[in-house]
C-alpha cells in the first residue's frame, strides 16, 4: 500500500473515531475549514461550508448519547491531491435511551492541502434491508 493511501486512510479512520467519540475538536482537524466543503447525512439535504457543517456534527452530538460504528471499506481511489473512500458504515447509536441500528453506504473525498489530507465531501446514503 502507498504511503499516500496509508495516510488517506488514516484521515478516513481520525473521521470516525472523531465521529464515534462526539469530538468536535478532533472532527474540525480532519475537515477542511473552508466554504467548498459539503456534507450530506442521510436522508438530509446539502450542508455547505465548514460552519455549517460544524453546526450539523454539534447538533447530532449533543442529541447522540452514544455511538458505535464500524466501517467496511469498499473502495479506496487517488488522483492528484484527490481521494476518495467509499464505505460502509455500520452505526449504533442511542438517541433518547433508543437504540437504534443503520447501515449506510458512503463516499468521503479528501483533499491534500500542504502536506495533509482534509475531508471536504462526506455523503452519507441510508441502506434499507
Amino acid at each position: 500500500m502507498s504511503d499516500e493511501r496509508t495516510e488517506v486512510l488514516a484521515a478516513n479512520e481520525a473521521f470516525y473515531r472523531a465521529f464515534e467519540r462526539k469530538d468536535i475538536e478532533a472532527m474540525s482537524a480532519v475537515w477542511s475549514q473552508g466554504t467548498g466543503s459539503l456534507c450530506i447525512h442521510p436522508g438530509r439535504s446539502v450542508i455547505r461550508g465548514w460552519k455549517d457543517i460544524h453546526a450539523s456534527w454539534e447538533q447530532i452530538f449533543k442529541n447522540t448519547n452514544y455511538l458505535e460504528i464500524d466501517t467496511e471499506i469498499i473502495t479506496t481511489e487517488l488522483r492528484d491531491t484527490i481521494a476518495y473512500v467509499i464505505l460502509i458504515e455500520k452505526v449504533l447509536q442511542v438517541v433518547g435511551g433508543r437504540r437504534i441500528k443503520a447501515e449506510s453506504i458512503a463516499t468521503n473525498i479528501f483533499e491534500r492541502m500542504a502536506s495533509s489530507w482534509y475531508m471536504v465531501h462526506h455523503h452519507g446514503s441510508p441502506i434499507m434491508r
